[in-house]
């Protein structure tokens, strides 16, 4: 997978929600673990779906996590010794965050990070776009769609049986009862701006 390189570089697992992005994660994390490497595991404190202390995957799988609030209390957490970081759901941090994670990766720490590409809208969210082009190495996955069982690289957030207005807010934590994936083709947002396609 990965050309010998000099110690200390940023991965993300990134795709759809229900794409297995946590699980791909966790079991990054455990491989390392059985290679002895000494692991600090981050998630966001809002996201306590599945576990308040832990990096959970839908299907049920976890690994022990600090759950922080913001990404300026990664450094109170990271020894001499890490050798390995890995964050869940970074795209629930702000953009401090990427200058922190750049400079782990400078000391020769493995980042490992996951996290959504694209927000329930399709468009590009918050941090990812230039974490994405910061990292040396990005796995993109895919989902499937709940409507046709075909390949699915968006996330659509449905409120009260309907899908949601492109105007509602882009921050909120849910899983199944809130969200599913969905093909390009079956991604709807209603009130989205149409692109203008010039003949």
């Amino acid at each position: 997978m990965y050309q010998e390189l000099q110690k200390g570089w940023i991965e993300v697992i990134t795709g759809p929600m229900f794409a297995g992005k946590s699980q791909e994660l966790i079991r990054r994390i455990i491989t390392l673990s059985y290679a002895k490497k000494r692991i600090v595991a981050f998630k966001p404190k809002i996201d306590n779906r599945y576990d308040r202390s832990a990096i959970a995957s839908h299907d049920g799988r976890k690994y022990e996590a600090h759950a922080i609030a913001k990404a300026s209390e990664i450094g109170k957490f990271i020894k001499p010794d890490t050798q390995v970081v890995a964050v869940d759901e970074i795209q629930f941090f702000d953009r401090s965050i990427i200058g922190i994670l750049e400079g782990l990766a400078d000391k020769g720490i493995r980042v490992i990070v996951a996290g959504l590409d694209l927000d329930f809208r399709g468009e590009p969210f918050a941090i990812m776009p230039e974490l994405l082009a910061r990292a040396e190495f990005v796995t993109k996955l895919e989902a499937v769609c709940t409507v046709c069982g075909l390949g699915a690289t968006r996330t659509q957030r449905i409120i009260n049986g309907k899908p949601a207005n492109y105007d509602d807010p882009i921050m909120l934590v849910g899983a199944k009862e809130s969200y599913e994936a969905r093909c390009r083709k079956h991604h709807v947002v209603p009130g989205k701006p149409t692109p203008k396609i010039s003949a």
